[in-house]
């Protein structure tokens, strides 16, 4: 991995993966939806949608088909913190990917008319996510946690102010947020570093907005929770929520070893063994994190029959209180550490999801950790430090709400 910077200002990060037959880049801004007010709320999102719509010199439809020509992809996302335009393209079409991005970033100028009929889209996007209560528990789980901040902000924003967002709106967040020191440029692919820094300085040469500082207020802490909301649905979808510190806090080594021992992706979880394996209360269980630079939370997921929730309930408190009352002994904390190390070097195996993994850390932390650095900052967990971290845990802390 090597790191570069433009005379602009634009930092550059590299992995370059030899012989590789897909080159995956991107430019990934630091701002989202909690850097929205009230009335802008899903401002952020619409701007991700509309940036394909047309620039100084391409029309809506030039940009969709610029990668898709040669078998590639464009594509975006928008989350809390960051906003990521980005190309997945076979070898050799990195100055396309590169011009484009850069054009995109630059130069886009939101056309009335492909704004009237991406509005639809998005409000469709909206219900959409309404209709699936799996994924709309996690909005709801926000707007609890954060409540009175911009972090409580559903991401997709509301029908009324997507209905409101003009032209004007949307160039002016592009100016004031899209800046040089505020974004990173990530690549993997063959190339070598020195060659990708060269065409980003090249292309990325009219990116030279002037930086400014975005004010981030932490939210207030807010009571812990306990609702029901009744909705349309055969089954009930729960969410046992906690708050937690942000990326820099000393221990999140702990807190996401823990979250892997309690409700990770392998069947072997403690939830998944006592909500699903002993019991067969739930089809799926997970636990799950969001950390941002200043705050975070994790959130334990499960869906199972109404008349079952009381029990699922039960059994995670009990599982939390077993953590919290015996630890974790220290050949379980060995298999938990030999499990999670192996998932992180199945993970790298993933490049773009690698990448852009760096890329993010790079956004919000100034740095990338080696993967050695990782394993070692693993290693040198200890029973005692996850007794430590699994207060953030403790059942007095814990939110919930269920839909159903």
């Amino acid at each position: 991995m090597e790191c570069g910077l433009t005379s602009n200002g634009l930092r550059v990060l590299v992995h370059t993966a030899s012989g590789a037959n897909v080159e995956c880049c991107g430019i990934m801004v630091n701002v989202g939806s909690r850097d929205e007010d009230t009335s802008r709320e899903g401002l952020a999102h619409f701007v991700e949608h509309t940036l394909f719509k047309g620039t100084a010199k391409r029309r809506a439809w030039h940009i969709l088909n610029r990668m898709e020509s040669v078998g590639g992809e464009l594509n975006a996302y928008t989350n809390k913190e960051e906003t990521t335009v980005y190309t997945v393209a076979p070898s050799g079409h990195f100055d396309r990917s590169c011009e484009l991005l850069a054009d995109i970033v630059i130069n886009s100028c939101f056309p009335d008319g492909e704004l009237e009929k991406e509005r639809d889209v998005v409000c469709d996007e909206i219900d959409s996510y309404r209709d699936v209560p799996s994924e709309m528990i996690f909005d709801e789980v926000d707007e609890r946690l954060w409540k009175g901040a911009s972090l409580a902000h559903n991401v997709l924003g509301t029908k009324d102010t997507v209905g409101s967002f003009t032209s004007e709106d949307c160039r002016r967040w592009l100016d004031e947020m899209f800046t040089p020191g505020n974004s990173v440029f990530y690549y993997t692919g063959a190339m070598k570093a020195a060659d990708v820094i060269r065409k980003v300085e090249k292309y990325f040469a009219g990116y030279a907005r002037p930086d400014r500082v975005i004010s981030r207020g932490k939210p207030e802490n807010s009571a812990v929770y306990d609702e029901h909301l009744k909705i349309d649905s055969h089954q009930c979808h729960a969410a046992e929520s906690f708050r937690l510190p942000g990326l820099g806090y000393e221990l999140m080594p702990e807190i996401n070893l823990l979250c892997n021992i309690l409700g990770g992706p392998g069947m072997n979880s403690r939830l998944n063994v006592s909500l699903r394996e002993k019991r067969g209360l739930v089809y799926t269980v997970d636990m799950s994190t969001s950390i941002c630079t200043d705050v975070g939370s994790a959130t334990i997921y499960y869906g199972c029959d109404l008349k079952d929730f009381s029990r699922c309930h039960h059994f995670v408190a009990q599982e939390l209180g077993s953590l919290q009352a015996n630890g974790v002994s220290p050949r379980a904390l060995d298999a938990a550490r030999r499990q999670y190390t192996g998932q992180l070097v199945v993970g790298s195996d993933n490049r773009e999801s690698m990448i852009m993994g760096c890329a993010r850390s790079m956004l919000l932390r100034g740095k990338v950790h080696t993967h050695k650095e990782i394993i070692d900052r693993l290693n040198a967990i200890t029973p005692e430090s996850l007794v430590e971290a699994s207060k953030w845990f403790s059942i007095d802390r814990m939110s919930t709400l269920r839909l159903g």
